[in-house]
Parts: C-alpha cells; structure tokens; sequence
C-alpha cells in the first residue's frame, strides 16, 4: 500500500482504518485497448459498518441506519472503474467510501424554530388584499341598470 495517500480522514480525528478495508480487483470495462484484458484495474472497497470500532457508537448508530438501503449483511461497498490504473481507482475508492460515511455521519441539522410573522406586516397584506378585492370588485357589470 506504499504511495496511497491515506489515512482517509472521515471527520476530525476519525479515519478509515486501512486494516479493515477489504480490497478486490476486477477488469474494468470499456475501451483500453489490448492491456485492458490483462489487467484488474476495477476496484470494489468494502467496509464492515457492523463490526467495526474505528466509529464512535453513536456515528455508528446514525451511518447504520442511514445507509441501511446501501448495505448487504452489514458490509458498505463502494466501486471505481472510471481511471485506467488501478492505482487511481483505488484513491477514488476510498475517498468516495470516506465522504459516503463522513455524510451519514454527521449530526442531523439543528431543528427549524417557527418564525411569528409581525402584526405589521400581516395587517399591511390584509389591507391590500381588501384594496384589490375593491378593485376588483369595481369592475363587475352588476348594478349598471
């Protein structure tokens, strides 16, 4: 793994340990040329969420059941084939992997306090909508007998 430009950061201090990262390599598909067919550049990265203690209990909580559609027996997987070396699959891999989980990570946004309208305001607008209802009102072709 020598030259990866890990660790993979989630947020703060928290990284994505390279011990529990699980690699595999396949061919990728589309063009390449002859070398295409003798190389495994596609790399799938898959990550136990269920088993893993590099995640505080309470992150761990929150990914698990915000990725729930995402993961198969616990497992996030995560693939690149987009670059022709393998290399840089694998960096594409692992920072996807690490903004999927700093994503499902973070704490849910600060609740919506409700704003009171001010009387003013209010007053203005009910004001006008009866000035406009006159003026609608004007125009009718009742009462011209």
């Amino acid at each position: 793994m020598e030259g990866m430009s890990g660790p993979y950061v989630i947020r703060g201090s928290v990284c994505l340990p390279e011990a529990e990262l699980m690699w595999r390599f396949s061919r990728s598909s589309g063009p390449g040329g002859q070398h295409v067919n003798t190389s495994d550049s596609q790399v799938e990265l898959r990550f136990d969420l269920v088993r893993t203690q590099a995640l505080p209990p309470v992150w761990k909580e929150r990914a698990l059941s915000r990725l729930a559609g995402r993961l198969v027996d616990g497992v996030l997987t995560v693939r690149a084939s987009e670059h022709r070396s393998q290399w840089r699959n694998r960096e594409t891999a692992a920072v996807r992997l690490a903004s999927l989980l700093a994503e499902a990570t973070a704490p849910p946004p600060k609740p919506r306090r409700p704003t009171k309208i001010p009387r003013g305001i209010n007053e203005r607008r009910l004001r006008e909508k009866k000035h406009r209802a006159e003026t609608k009102r004007g125009r009718s072709p009742r009462d011209w007998s």
